[in-house]
């Protein structure tokens, strides 16, 4: 049988499509839905640099801001310096408020510092990234902070600029008081142009920066403020806190009737203590020089001048002056006295003070040196009214006003302590001793001579005799105390007659006696025959040779 006999089986081709391609095109339709709102809810993508990648793990570190996730890290790796790690990070979807360009991120992770313990929590939960949102334009890359920031974006309260000598004890995180209460903190520093000074970067909490205003005043109360002056030693610190971190404290002067203004772009004077802003509170300064002749030593510059106690200015300058000619030395200390201190009463409100001060230099004014405290043996310039005192001027500066001076308590009993044992240096000490022993030779010489050792034995027998004769008087005590009574017996008598006869020279003395007026009769004649001999001898001292011609 050929093969032309065999059937030829017939095919039929089928337009339609098969089940086998449903399958993958159901497949690509979920996948591309998936990408799809994948990508729709996908957020911005951020890179963050860090200097170390520490405890941050790709897939597993997240991404918080207040505690709510808005991001996981998904990549880390070098810089291409390799001084850096680079973070890749897919932030979740609307965080694109944000992501500005102030935005601020750093790693919470336990720390350990003076001000306390911070991120416990991430010993259980591990560390994640922090995320403090600012201001500014949509940006995607990010440098991350080392350590956690003071204060946060939306934390209420006021920056502020203030500039010092030098920084003393302030560090980041140093707290700012006002009243003692803590009101702010430090949140950096940065050297000046001038190479200088130093910008100190403060912020101040609400409510109190309503009290910052233009007249602000900020002064450093930084570990313990020991100082040694004339009133002793004073110790001060602000707080224990201040003690151990720094700090600032201020205060505005009638707060209270000043209007809300703006203080942006000003920079604050941070004064040293607040004893230099009372200083310099006082603007007006009178210059004048005072010539002192005894020792300074405990007197500097910054030492106070008092009048009658109360501070009325401060020593500027001291110095030691030598003279070529005659070889001397004198001390001129320039100090400085601030008249707004004292508050005039009446008299002439138009005379300068330097006008006054003329016046009262007339009427007593001196200045003397006296010691503040014994403890530390300082100095100060004591101001009180002297009447009667010498004005003595050396007249050495011509464009200062010269301060007459006094010696002061302290060098007046030095002076005369001085010339006491200048008196004592003059006695012949040798010579009094020489007479003082020659006379206890002669006393010694005295009592043992043998004449006084045999008066001494005669008188104790003496003494003897006398006990002997007393005991014979008691023996014959009796006869004797008879006639004792008939003696007694007479003296009654003898006293009667004695007060009568008292009783007439008591009648005879009566004014209005007899005895009494030719008593004062004859005392007349007296007196008149007195007058006329004294009358008599003055004739005769004229008139010598009266008494051969007679009175002419």
């Amino acid at each position: 049988m050929s093969d032309s006999d065999h059937p030829t089986p017939a095919v039929q081709h089928r337009r339609s499509i098969s089940l086998v391609w449903l399958v993958p095109a159901v497949t690509l339709l979920i996948g591309g839905w998936l990408i799809f709102t994948t990508m729709r809810d996908k957020g911005p993508e951020i890179t963050i640099t860090f200097k170390t990648a520490e405890g941050l793990e790709p897939g597993k570190t997240l991404i918080k801001y207040k505690d709510v996730e808005v991001g996981k890290v998904v990549a880390v790796r070098f810089s291409e310096d390799y001084h850096h790690v680079t973070i890749t990070a897919q932030m979740a979807k609307d965080s694109e408020v944000l992501l500005k360009r102030s935005t601020r991120f750093w790693v919470v992770k336990p720390r350990l510092s003076l001000r306390g313990v911070s991120g416990l929590s991430t010993l259980v939960s591990g560390a994640y990234i922090e995320l403090d949102p600012g201001k500014g334009v949509f940006q995607t890359r990010f440098t991350g902070l080392e350590k956690p920031p003071l204060i946060k974006m939306d934390t209420a309260g006021t920056k502020v600029e203030l500039v010092a000598d030098k920084l003393g004890s302030i560090d980041a995180g140093s707290p700012i008081y006002y009243q003692g209460i803590s009101a702010g903190e430090v949140l950096g520093y940065d050297l000046a142009n001038d190479n200088k000074s130093v910008f100190i970067h403060a912020f101040i909490h609400a409510p109190f920066d309503a009290l910052v205003r233009s007249n602000t005043k900020f002064w450093n109360v930084s570990g313990v403020d020991v100082t040694m002056n004339a009133d002793g030693f004073n110790v001060h610190t602000e707080s224990m806190l201040s003690l151990i971190y720094g700090g600032i404290a201020f205060e505005t002067p009638h707060a209270e009737k000043h209007k809300s203004e703006s203080i942006d772009g000003l920079v604050f004077t941070l004064y040293k203590d607040h004893r230099t802003i009372v200083e310099q509170g006082f603007t007006r300064k009178m210059k004048f020089v005072a010539f002192f002749d005894s020792s300074v030593r405990g007197l500097a510059p910054g030492a106070p001048v008092e009048f009658k106690g109360i501070k009325v200015g401060q020593v500027t300058d001291l110095r030691l002056e030598f003279n070529m000619k005659d070889a001397t030395f004198r001390i001129p200390v320039l100090i400085e006295i601030e008249p707004e201190r004292v508050v005039p009463i009446g008299g002439s409100k138009g005379a300068s003070p330097y006008e006054t001060f003329k016046k009262l230099v007339q009427k007593g004014l001196r200045a003397q040196l006296e010691t503040g405290s014994l403890l530390t043996g300082k100095l100060f310039v004591a101001l009180d009214m002297h009447p009667g005192t010498p004005i003595k001027l050396v007249g050495a500066v011509k464009d200062i006003p010269e301060m007459p001076t006094i010696p002061g308590g302290f060098a007046q009993l030095t002076a005369s302590a001085k010339k006491i044992l200048d008196k004592l240096e003059k006695v012949e000490t040798d010579k009094i001793g020489a007479e003082l022993l020659s006379i206890l030779h002669g006393v010694n010489g005295v009592v043992n001579r043998p004449e006084l050792q045999q008066s001494l034995t005669d008188f104790h027998a003496s003494l003897s005799s006398f006990r002997s004769i007393l005991a014979k008087v008691d023996a014959h005590a009796e006869p004797i105390a008879g006639n004792l009574d008939q003696l007694l017996a007479s003296g009654h008598a003898t006293l009667d007659k004695a007060q009568e006869t008292l009783g007439l020279i008591n009648a005879m003395a009566k004014p209005d006696s007899p005895l009494q007026f030719k008593i004062i009769r004859l005392s007349d004649d007296l007196s008149d025959a007195a007058r006329a001999i004294r009358s008599f001898l003055d004739l005769l001292e004229r008139h010598p040779n009266s008494i051969i011609f007679g009175k002419e």
